[in-house]
């Protein structure tokens, strides 16, 4: 949100922002430092978190925040320049609720939504399905489902895990009908990657402002042994797995990597970290020691090859030229830089949208591989499954290289001067303009 903040400030000279930020006490990411003076980072602290049923406890915790955030509103209001009106709110799907502050301060909401378009069309088709037809997603038995914004029919493998969950499932459908009713949704992709999608969201007007993404992040001492590491090796030679910020395996899965990884004869960067605690919430944490829980003699046997490390500075490592292949999780961010590097992607989706992600990657678009594209929490997935997976992700395919590269250089000229995104960007203020907020 606060790199959409930048983009938007860098825009257009005679607009200010305020980014209102809530923290909880679980909260464990960085902040980015705001591009202008005229972006001002708000602060709500997590002193009396609600209690909240575990399907909506995010969606409480916010809305429990609208008194706290109506007045965070004003003073925002209060600070603006003479003359200076808002404009609107730009919420995040975890911020729906607050479209009713929108409404109170007579101004239009905007979404901003941070995954694949793509995905975006499956929710808003399922939801109008449910809405129109007693369509039940959760109960679907079909193979696959075709949804306007995707090529080709979507299995139903693909779908989200938690779709199965009734009460998840409403609350995405209430999200859904928020979103209809936005006066726009600003979509971190590009026209260029997902033309079907942004063409077929019809119900409101969609901005494809993407890629939007923190290209400057450092690494740090720990992390630089990893970028010293990689300077000595050859080009496009390593192959680099990372899951993402929640992402970690069990240790009977770790073993089958580290064996496919070994028996492959590969070189790779091996982001390894410890899940938490069973029936919690708590994210990943690093080892002290990642001997504790790999084979015996695997750090030893491969130290010619191959490094396994904590969290990683990801767009660092895959800036890197020595980097040939990235076995990633899907996460859009992930997706999104993997793409802007060129680099080509083997799929190990986990969790939430990750698997139409992955989806989109192998079936549509045609340019990435599979380890495991249908995998399921809790599964096994062999050494010879990775083996076998990395080895493919490392082959030459001139057809997959030709149209990653394609995506790639569109991604990067988005943003230019006469990029679709930059145009997209513009048009977006000019609406917020016409509607009498600036």
């Amino acid at each position: 949100m606060v790199e959409l903040a930048n983009l938007l400030a860098d825009r257009h000279a005679a607009l200010s922002i305020s980014v209102l930020i809530i923290t909880t006490t679980s909260s464990t990411a960085a902040v980015p430092h705001p591009a202008a003076p005229r972006i001002t980072l708000l602060h709500l602290t997590d002193e009396n978190p609600p209690p909240a049923a575990a399907a909506g406890s995010v969606f409480a915790k916010i809305e429990a925040r609208k008194p706290q955030i109506r007045e965070a509103v004003s003073a925002a209001i209060g600070r603006s320049p003479d003359g200076a009106r808002l404009a609107g709110l730009v919420l995040d799907m975890f911020c729906t609720s607050m479209a009713d502050v929108a409404g109170e301060f007579g101004v239009p909401y905007y979404i901003f939504f941070t995954s694949a378009a793509s995905d975006l069309g499956f929710i808003s088709h399922i939801q109008q399905l449910h809405d129109e037809s007693g369509f039940d997603v959760a109960e679907f038995e079909g193979n696959e489902l075709a949804v306007p914004s995707w090529a080709r029919p979507i299995p139903r493998w693909a779908f989200p895990p938690n779709i199965v969950n009734k009460e998840w499932l409403q609350l995405l459908y209430r999200i859904a009908r928020v979103f209809r009713r936005a006066r726009g949704i600003l979509v971190n992709t590009v026209r260029e990657l997902e033309s079907c999608a942004v063409d077929s969201l019809s119900f409101t007007k969609v901005h494809p402002v993407g890629p939007i993404l923190n290209l400057k992040a450092g690494a740090a001492a720990a992390e630089e042994e990893a970028i010293e590491w990689l300077d000595r090796q050859p080009e496009s030679s390593v192959v680099f797995l990372c899951f993402g910020s929640m992402g970690a395996f069990r240790e009977e899965q770790v073993l089958e990597i580290a064996n496919g990884l070994e028996a492959s004869g590969l070189r790779f960067l091996w982001v390894l970290r410890r899940p938490g605690p069973e029936g919690t919430r708590a994210g990943p944490t690093d080892y002290q020691d990642v001997r504790e829980v790999l084979p015996k003699g695997f750090v030893d046997r491969t130290a010619g090859v191959g490094r396994v490390m904590g969290w990683a500075p990801q767009t660092i490592i895959l800036a890197h030229k020595a980097v040939g292949g990235f076995v990633s999780h899907c996460g859009w961010n992930s997706t999104l830089e993997s793409l802007w590097f060129g680099v080509p992607m083997a799929t190990w989706p986990m969790y939430a949208e990750q698997k139409l992600n992955a989806f989109l990657l192998v079936h549509e678009l045609e340019i990435a591989t599979e380890i495991k594209i249908d995998y399921r929490n809790g599964e096994i997935v062999t050494a010879e499954e990775v083996e076998r997976g990395v080895r493919r992700l490392m082959e030459r395919d001139c057809s997959r290289e030709e149209r990653l590269k394609k995506f790639s250089d569109c991604i990067k000229k988005a943003l230019m001067d006469g990029g679709s995104s930059s145009a997209s960007i513009a048009e977006f203020i000019e609406g917020c303009k016409s509607s009498g907020g600036m």
